[in-house]
């Protein structure tokens, strides 16, 4: 790869790195050809972006980012694939990794992911992420948690009137018959 090609990648992945500022950095080091196509596929099918790259070029690019995400650069070690995501979902690149991996495979493991500037480092924080909600089952909760005394508040009066209205009524008779 020439040094202007090295260039043009740089300002690619920091782009992406703007667009989608979740993404995970997972180890591929030792599939073969066509398990990283099968992953690519399952990423694909999940809508999220897979990319092999250099650990020198992702540093690079995120050196050039407005946040300071240094604390993933522990993890720019061998051979490095990111997975980019939209915000609204975070967690499913850990999800497909964790389907592409069953219970009998290593790789590919998670070397680290940054989640709303938040770092996550090792292959330990993967079942974290893959049961991250995401934004609108978080507001979706809120939501529901909100109006849960405001629904207990209206059963009450609703269901309390009558009683209410009865105890006023017998008061009144009470008042008219003396």
């Amino acid at each position: 790869m020439t040094k202007e090609q090295k260039i043009e990648l740089v300002k690619e992945l920091v782009e992406r790195f703007r667009t989608y500022p979740n993404f995970y950095i997972a180890n591929t080091g030792g599939m073969t050809v066509a398990e990283v196509h099968e992953l690519r596929a399952a990423c694909f099918k999940s809508k999220v972006k897979m990319q092999v790259v250099k650990n020198t070029l992702i540093k690079k690019a995120l050196e050039q980012l407005d946040v300071d995400l240094s604390g993933v650069y522990p993890a720019l070690k061998a051979t490095s694939a990111v997975f980019f995501i939209d915000e609204e979902n975070p967690s499913v690149p850990a999800k497909v990794l964790k389907e592409y991996r069953g219970k009998k495979k290593e790789i590919p493991a998670l070397k680290g992911a940054v989640i709303e500037t938040s770092i996550f480092l090792g292959d330990d924080q993967l079942e974290v992420l893959a049961n991250m909600k995401s934004k609108g089952e978080l507001l979706g909760e809120i939501v529901g948690l909100l109006q849960s005394p405001a629904k207990n508040v209206l059963g009450a009066l609703q269901s309390g009137g009558s009683t209410l209205a009865g105890l006023i009524k017998t008061l009144q008779e009470r008042g008219d018959a003396a």
